[in-house]
Formats: structure tokens, sequence, C-alpha cells
């Protein structure tokens, strides 16, 4: 390609690796823009938890049907980034961003003005593509604007978004509904992603290749079915009536694996995957992507059974128990720029050894709840979870595509981010499951179920139970993070094909 070509099209000149390098180019507005659409997109994915209440009188439907705006959601999600990858070598940086973001505001237009239920769902699944294509997306444009020593740094920034922005979403959520109706839940964000919309128009340019690969049908049918099937069975598993058991539940999950391991014996063999798993050839991704995953697993989990605990044997309201929460969860997002930092300065074994111990004891700690304990210490119990997840969370993101060479950024970021959705959907299942498992034991060893005593110490008795479950996973997160050492690029291997070629 010419320079007058690269000049055209907002490429990175052939001298300058990164587009950071590049002294005439106009980064900050590039990283605003990004940071704009990534806030409102994560703000929307637990903007809603608080108004399904209000939509069920609303539109007069059961709890059954209004949990797919959150079960839906996360199942679209699950479905959609896989197809990332291979998208993001078909478009260019401006084509996919602009495009994630005009289908999410296009989806938020639609349920603002939604007449019924099944308008408004169309409308949440329109969001859910854009949101699930953004992701991925955002994290490889940083990728590529920023040399690996100064990656930390930048994508804490990008996990402040992430984690700040679903932190606040039931509070503002909450005020919102009450004071002005639910349909300004999507109406106030409309204007932002507008904004974000013309603000990338005029300052994004294209810094990733176009090598349009051939596009495998089958793989994308596999891996949509696939991973719909997955998250369907593991996000329905809490409300079907028998748990794993269920029919429907456990025939989805066991489809869902079926269909996955199809997708991924297809994806080694075929030339051009949809999927890249060769990633997992580099021990340093592979060894973060575990530890994302149980981070990730511990911290979702948490995010549910604490409410559940404090609106149960505690007696609190649900707002208390939102505030209660709400320290933590604003530490998480402040912190995640500073663990940016330490890790560009020091690398993610001394930030995640001692962040894996304090998780470790946190839930531990946990694991001794009653329902005399008072709030306070559930507020610095979860201060300090969500300090030693924001300690663990980006620094293992950050290195495991530190390890990839260039032209797998695109299916490290894929990988990682459907990781999310499945790793959140299995996590929840499973701890609620263990805990409503445990809960019955209990109920039928006491002799008097029916007894309000006896229900409380058996919930008591659950939560304890997973969090003893949960220091053991921590435990393994330890001796996994003493296994970490600082990434260095694959870059020796894309040398070697190019001398080859």
């Amino acid at each position: 390609m010419s320079d007058r070509e690269n000049k055209r099209l907002g490429a990175v000149p052939k001298k300058y690796e990164f587009l950071s390098q590049d002294p005439s180019v106009k980064v900050m507005p590039i990283v605003i823009s990004l940071i704009i659409g990534a806030f409102f997109a994560m703000l929307n994915e637990t903007l809603l938890n608080i108004a399904l209440k209000t939509l069920m009188a609303e539109f007069d439907i059961s709890i059954t049907t209004v949990q797919w705006m959150a079960t839906g959601f996360m199942l679209v999600m699950g479905m959609v980034i896989p197809v990332s990858a291979v998208m993001m070598q078909w478009f260019t940086t401006r084509q996919m961003f602009l495009g994630t973001l005009i289908i999410f505001t296009i989806g938020t237009i639609i349920c603002a003005a939604a007449p019924d239920f099944s308008l408004l769902l169309a409308g949440r699944f329109m969001q859910a593509v854009g949101t699930g294509l953004l992701t991925p997306v955002i994290f490889n444009i940083f990728l590529l604007l920023y040399p690996p020593e100064k990656r930390g740094a930048m994508l804490g920034l990008v996990g402040l978004v992430f984690m700040f922005a679903p932190a606040i979403g039931p509070t503002l959520s909450g005020v919102i509904v009450e004071y002005l109706g639910w349909r300004y839940l999507f109406i106030i964000v409309i204007p932002f992603m507008i904004f974000s919309i013309l603000f990338a128009f005029k300052y994004l340019v294209n810094i990733s290749e176009i090598t349009k690969p051939k596009v495998d049908i089958a793989s994308i049918i596999l891996s949509m079915a696939g991973f719909g099937t997955l998250v369907y069975g593991f996000s329905s598993a809490g409300e079907a009536k028998g748990g794993f058991t269920n029919p429907v539940v456990l025939g989805s999950i066991i489809i869902g694996i079926i269909l996955l391991t199809i997708f991924s014996i297809r994806q080694l063999k075929l030339k051009e995957p949809l999927l890249d798993l060769n990633v997992f050839k580099y021990p340093m991704f592979r060894l973060g992507a575990i530890v994302f995953v149980l981070v990730m697993m511990a911290m979702l989990s948490s995010e549910i059974i604490l409410p559940l605990f404090m609106q149960g044997p505690l007696g609190l309201a649900a707002a208390t128990a939102g505030l209660v929460l709400l320290p933590g969860s604003i530490l998480n997002g402040l912190m995640s720029p500073v663990m940016g930092k330490l890790f560009d300065k020091f690398g993610p074994r001394v930030l995640m050894v001692p962040a894996s111990i304090l998780l470790a004891l946190t839930l531990l700690m946990f694991s001794f709840l009653s329902a005399n304990t008072p709030p306070w210490q559930i507020v610095v119990g979860y201060i300090l979870l969500m300090l030693s997840v924001s300690a663990m969370f980006m620094p293992s993101e950050t290195n495991a595509l530190n390890q990839l060479p260039k032209s797998m950024y695109t299916h490290g970021t894929a990988v990682l981010s459907t990781l999310q959705p499945v790793a959140g959907a299995i996590g929840v299942s499973v701890f609620v499951g263990l805990m409503s498992a445990r809960q019955n034991y209990l109920l039928e060893q006491s002799g008097s179920p029916e007894s309000p005593l006896a229900q409380m110490d058996s919930f008591v008795g659950g939560v304890r139970f997973v969090y003893i479950i949960g220091f053991a996973l921590a435990v393994l997160t330890f001796f996994l993070a003493l296994r970490m050492r600082r990434s260095q690029p694959a870059v020796e291997e894309e040398k070697a094909v190019d001398k080859a070629s």
C-alpha cells in the first residue's frame, strides 16, 4: 500500500509500529471517543436491573418473562463476540467502532419508544449486539495504539470504565426510575452516544490491517449455537424448576459443550479460523485467561450472593443492600488505572500474588457470615474483595494479550471477551446452585423445615458453603499467580513468517 493510500485511510505510517508513537496523530481525541462509547455501553448492562419490577407492572408480564432483559442480553453477547475476530479483519477500525455504536444507539432508541415488551426486548437485543462487538474492538484498538510497556496504564483506564459504569448503574437506575420513569433509562443515553459517534467520526482513524480472511459459515453457526446454548443453559439454571437437573437446562449445557467441542476441533484444522485458538499455545495468555475466569467468577458471584444475604438473613432493604456494595464497586473502578500503572512498572506477579492472598482471606472471612453480622463488616469485606479483584483482573488480561504477536490481537481480545459472559453465566449459576443445594440439605436435616429460624439458618449455611468453595478457588489462583511473569511480545514468530514469505 502506498503512503498516499495510507494517509487516505488514516493508517499508521510504516515507520511507526504504534499510533501513539506518531506525533502527527491526535491520540487523546481517539481515546476520549472510545471511553465515552464504552462507558455508556457498560452502564447499560446493569442500568435495567432495578427497573425489572417496574417493567413487570408496565407490561403485565411475569418475572420469568422480564428476566429475558438480563438473560437475553448476556445470551446475545455470548453469541456475537466470537464473530468479532473475523469482523475486525474485514472492516476498518472506524467502520467497526462506528458501526457498533450506531447499532447500540438504534437499539436504545427502540427501547425508549417501545409500545410493548416484545419491541423493548428486540431493542435490548440490538444493544447486546452493539455491546458484544464493542468490547473486543476497544481492546484491540488500545493494543494497536500503545506499545506493551504503556498498555497497563491505558488498559487500566479502560478497566475504570468497565468496572465503574456497571457499579453505579443500579444506584443511578433507582433514582431515574423513581423520579423520571423507566423510559429515561434509555433516553438519557441517546445524546451521549450520538456525541460519541460524531466525535469518533471526526477523530478516529483506521489503525488495523484489513486481511479479509475466508469466512467459514459452518464455524459461525457452530459458534453462535454453541455459545448461545451454553450461556442460556447456565443462565437459566437459577430460575428453572429443578436447577441443573431440569431437562431444558441440562440439555442446553450438554448441547452447548458438544457444539463448542466440534467448533474448537474445526478451528484448529482451518487455515483461516473464525477464532484462532492457537492463542492458548502462549503460556502467559493461557495462564492469564484462567486467572481472568476465576476472578470474574468470584466477583460476579459475590455481586449476586451478598445482596441476597443482606436482603434475607440481615433483613436490609434492596436500596440499602445496593449502597453497602457501592463503595467497593467504585473503588474497584478507581483503582484500575492505578493498578495498570503499577503493572507497567513492576509486572504482574508483584501485584497478583499479594492480591490473590487478599482474595483468599476475604472469601474465607465471608465464610463466617451470620445473621448477626453488622453491615459495616460486609462493606469492609467487599472493599477488600474489589481491591484484590482490581489488582488481578486487568493485569492478568493485559499480560495475557501482551504475549501475543500483533497478527493475533483480534483473536486474543475476542477470546477473552467471549470468556467474560461465559464465566459470568457459569460462575453465578454454579455458585447459586451450590448455595441452594446446601440450603435444601440443611433444611431437610433441621427436622422443622417450615420454621423461619430453620430457613434463615439454612440460608446462612448455604452462603457459608459457597464462600468456602470460593476460598478454595482463590487458593488455586494464588498458585497460578506464582507462575506469572512479565510477557514478552512474540514478534519473533511474525518476523520469521515475513522472512519465509
